[in-house]
């Protein structure tokens, strides 16, 4: 039976990211709700939502779409740095999300590149 992307670890990880995401912004301030806090929740939902329609599409447009989750890894990168430069969030509160972004980057970069 083939792999649904449920099964998938990327997917999994992926779903715990969009929960940390979350829970990394819950405290961005009130005026930030249409931006950052907003945009920084849409990347992290990005993730495991393009890995799911890649995985249902199959052949090339698989890696079209984690080629898009990677992207949006990287931009929600730059975003919680954005938000720790502004002092949105403390260094140490992002550490967790960090490093499963890291470890989500890794998978979906060798699975881009097999």
């Amino acid at each position: 039976m083939k792999q649904g992307y449920k099964d998938l670890v990327v997917w999994q990880k992926s779903m715990d990211l969009v929960e940390k995401g979350y829970d990394l912004t819950k405290d961005h301030p009130k005026e930030e709700i249409y931006g950052l806090t907003s945009q920084m929740r849409r990347l992290a939902v990005s993730v495991p939502s393009n890995i799911a329609k890649g995985s249902r599409r199959g052949g090339e447009e698989t890696k079209r779409f984690l080629r898009i989750a990677f992207a949006s890894g990287a931009e929600l990168e730059t975003q919680i740095e954005i938000s720790k430069r502004l002092g949105l969030v403390k260094k140490h509160e992002c550490v967790t999300t960090e490093n499963v972004l890291e470890e989500i980057m890794k998978m979906l970069n060798v699975m881009i590149n097999r």
